[in-house]
């Protein structure tokens, strides 16, 4: 299972869910506007870069998802990456 990936498609729900961007999302959260562009999910090493927890801490608070729900949108891109 590749939880990096299904981390970063968890942020793009949540974006979709606010009918926003990942760009519109970071804003909303009172972040800066590039933070959940692809080009920062790898290092310039090739090594995945994670979410930090005060950053997921700010977007869950600010759309009001539960940490329960995010689990389960979590749940949700990791089955959707299994049926490939």
């Amino acid at each position: 299972m590749d939880y990096h990936n299904a981390i970063w498609q968890s942020i793009g729900c949540i974006a979709d869910m606010n009918n926003t961007s990942c760009s519109g999302l970071a804003k909303m959260c009172g972040l800066d506007a590039t933070v959940f562009n692809y080009s920062k999910r790898i290092s310039v090493y090739g090594q995945p870069r994670w979410i930090s927890t005060a950053t997921l801490a700010k977007v869950l608070i600010k759309t009001k998802i539960t940490p329960k729900q995010f689990a389960e949108i979590l749940q949700s891109c990791l089955d959707k990456q299994q049926e490939k």
